[in-house]
């Protein structure tokens, strides 16, 4: 089965029409060649970028030489009405703090401890789409960014997305999804710092709401931890975890940050995963099947425990490929500090260096059939050999996401549920169109037909 692709641009074109190609879809904004060139240049009066394929130069950048290539302020343009200083943007020694704080509570130890808070999001998902389960046509992608949106509220703050202020930071989300692209024209033109970063009106003010909502469950929780009444979950180890090294501890608007980055990465990508995963299995009734059967092996799912989640292995293998086709963030942007030489082409200081795991996921000089939906090829030596050498959906190095564990626990928990409990048919003259914006998701919604097994 060969799943929906974005038709690539076709011919050269000015500066003018890439930049607003590429503000209405990151992805079809490309030249065909990208999805078999080991590197591309990109030259604007203003900049060189690079996009690499090369698995051995993606080994470079990401995980032998991290420091040489630290990411580039040329993302932060896009995101930081939202995310400020969070570890998503961060070089140097700012992001090596960060990190030092963050990581302890996404190891695998405690990856066991929130695992109760998913499985109660998966329980009430299910209670959801109960409801729509009848045949008629459902909107599967925003039932994901629910489900997704839940985890994150149980496990980070242990309060389900019903809550008051869960529900209105969800609602705020989507809104600023629907209105602020990856990357906006600042990270295209060197212009100062002074002059405005044109960010819609409607994307700044969906941030700036979110971030006061998630300072005010922020100070909440800092109360509660002051009282020793705090619950102990994802937020309060974050809040308590003190540097290793110094000794400090986030302050408010440092938390505020990092709560911001973990509901995008969280959520976004997640949902993204979700729904992409979902109508990839309507449209392979065998793979659907197959899932099922582990789903309902499941059992009582508010029983289920967290070592059921090793036996979902061929949910794992789907949620792997829907990862690998529409991998939620496309395009990363790193910077070359010092000159260097990529295949014996010079790469100037300061140029941008890109790489895409929306391409690198597809290159034909990997992959077998790398536009085909085949769960079972993380099974043969190619699936293997390309699992190692060029697939990254979380990033890889010392940047690795450090929430990968807990995504693909979410992931295979939340599609095994799902399909265990529903029969899954797409609905006709409605395939979905990836678009990127801040994820990969479908131009018009993903469209599915549930009813129940």
């Amino acid at each position: 089965m060969i799943p929906p692709k974005p038709a690539a641009r076709e011919g050269r074109v000015s500066l003018l029409r890439y930049l607003r190609l590429f503000r209405a879809d990151i992805l079809s904004a490309q030249p065909e060649k990208l999805y078999r060139a080991w590197m591309a240049e990109f030259r604007t009066p203003f900049f060189r970028s690079y996009m690499i394929g090369q698995p051995s130069l993606v080994e470079l950048v990401l995980k032998e030489r991290p420091g040489d290539f630290p990411k580039s302020n040329r993302v932060r343009e896009g995101l930081a009405p939202l995310l400020g200083n969070s570890v998503f943007v961060t070089n140097g020694e700012d992001w090596t703090r960060q990190r030092r704080i963050i990581d302890p509570a996404f190891e695998g130890g405690r990856l066991r401890q929130t695992f109760p808070a998913m499985r109660d999001a998966a329980v009430a998902t299910l209670a959801r789409l109960d409801a729509r389960a009848d045949g008629s046509e459902v909107e599967i992608e925003a039932e994901a960014s629910h489900a997704a949106a839940d985890v994150i509220f149980r496990t980070l703050f242990s309060i389900p997305i019903e809550h008051e202020v869960a529900a209105e930071v969800f609602a705020a989300f989507r809104a600023y999804q629907r209105e602020q692209p990856l990357l906006n024209i600042a990270a295209f033109l060197p212009v100062p710092r002074w002059v405005p970063r044109l960010h819609s009106r409607r994307a700044r003010g969906s941030a700036r709401h979110i971030r006061e909502l998630i300072a005010r469950l922020v100070r909440e929780r800092a109360a509660l931890i002051e009282a020793e009444r705090a619950a102990d979950d994802l937020a309060t180890k974050i809040m308590t975890t003190p540097d290793p090294e110094t000794g400090a501890r986030f302050d408010e608007a440092e938390m505020v940050d990092q709560v911001a980055i973990f509901f995008l990465a969280g959520h976004e990508t997640s949902a993204s995963a979700l729904g992409w995963a979902l109508w990839l299995l309507a449209a392979s009734p065998d793979w659907q099947e197959r899932v099922a059967a582990e789903g309902r092996r499941l059992g009582d799912l508010e029983a289920a425990s967290f070592g059921a989640i090793a036996g979902l292995k061929v949910t794992r293998d789907v949620f792997r490929e829907a990862l690998r086709l529409y991998p939620p963030v496309p395009m990363m942007v790193r910077e070359a500090r010092c000159p260097e030489r990529f295949r014996d082409r010079p790469v100037p200081a300061g140029s941008q260096i890109i790489i895409s795991p929306w391409h690198l996921h597809r290159q034909s000089r990997l992959w077998t059939e790398p536009d085909a939906f085949d769960p079972g090829r993380w099974g043969t030596e190619n699936g293997k050999a390309c699992q190692r050498e060029a697939y990254i959906p979380f990033s890889a190095g010392a940047r690795v996401c450090p929430g990968a564990g807990f995504a693909m626990i979410e992931g295979v928990l939340l599609l095994a549920s799902i399909v265990g409990r529903y029969r899954l048919d797409v609905v006709e003259g409605k395939r979905p169109v990836p678009v990127a914006h801040l994820t990969v998701r479908a131009r018009d919604g993903i469209w599915l037909r549930l009813t129940p097994r």
